[in-house]
C-alpha cells in the first residue's frame, strides 16, 4: 500500500504509523500523503489516487501564507479529480522542535460512496405518487391507521402522550368515516390507541352522549 522514497527519511519514519492508521481506517477510500514541506516533494502516500509517487513535486505554494488562526490544520476543502470524483480533503502542517514547518499531512477522502448514499436516501424521500384508493377502500383498518397517524404527526406527539380531547378527536373523525359501523372494530382502534377496550367504550358514549340529549 505504501511506496516507500529510496533514502529513509526521519519524518517518514516518525508519522508512518498515524498515516497507516488512517489509511486503514477509511481505506480504500482515502489517499493519504506526507509531504516535505522544505523541498516541496511527496515524502511518502498510502492508497495513492492518481499516479503521484515519493519524490515527485508537491507543488503546495508558500505555507506562512496560511492563516494563523487555523492552528496548522485546514479544511476540510473540496478537491475534484480529473476523472470527476470529488473529495474532501485536510491538511496539517507538522512543525519540528523550532516550530517550523517540517511536513505537510493531506487526508484525501473520496466522496463517491457519500454522494451515493445521500442520492439513495433522498430517492426514498422523494415525494409519492397519490396511493390507488380502490386497493384500500375495503381495508377498514387502513383507514384507522391512517386517521390516527395523521393526528399524530400534525400534534407532533407519540399515540401514547394523546390526552382526553386528543382521542376524542380522533374518535370522532374514525365515527364521521364509519369505523364503528364494522364488527369488532372497537378492539383495533383500541390497539392503534394504546389504549384498553373500556376506555375506547367510555370515549364513545361520551362523543355520542350530546347527540341523545333533547
Amino acid at each position: 500500500m505504501e511506496t516507500a522514497v529510496e533514502i529513509p527519511d526521519p519524518r517518514v519514519a516518525m508519522w508512518s504509523p498515524a498515516c497507516q492508521a488512517v489509511a486503514l481506517l477509511l481505506g480504500p477510500y482515502a489517499e493519504v500523503v506526507l509531504h516535505d514541506a522544505g523541498r516541496d516533494r511527496v515524502l511518502a502516500i498510502w492508497n495513492p489516487m492518481t499516479r503521484r509517487e515519493p519524490g515527485d513535486p508537491s507543488l503546495l505554494g508558500e505555507l506562512d501564507q496560511l492563516q494563523p488562526s487555523a492552528h496548522d490544520v485546514f479544511g476540510p476543502y473540496e478537491k475534484l479529480l480529473a476523472d470527476g470524483r470529488r473529495l474532501s480533503s485536510v491538511s496539517a502542517v507538522l512543525r519540528d522542535a523550532d516550530g517550523q514547518p517540517s511536513a505537510v499531512l493531506c487526508i484525501n477522502l473520496d466522496r463517491t460512496p457519500l454522494d451515493q448514499a445521500a442520492a439513495l436516501l433522498a430517492g426514498f424521500a422523494a415525494p409519492s405518487v397519490p396511493r390507488p384508493e380502490p386497493l384500500f377502500e375495503q381495508d377498514w383498518t387502513e383507514r384507522v391507521h391512517q386517521v390516527i397517524g395523521s393526528y399524530v404527526r400534525t400534534r407532533g406527539r407519540p399515540v401514547e402522550r394523546l390526552g382526553r380531547e386528543d382521542r376524542l378527536a380522533v374518535l370522532a373523525e374514525l365515527d364521521q368515516a364509519g369505523i364503528f359501523a364494522v364488527r369488532r372494530a372497537v378492539p383495533v382502534v383500541a390497539g392503534a390507541l394504546r389504549a384498553s377496550r373500556s376506555t375506547v367504550y367510555a370515549l364513545l358514549a361520551e362523543l355520542k352522549a350530546p347527540r341523545n340529549q333533547p
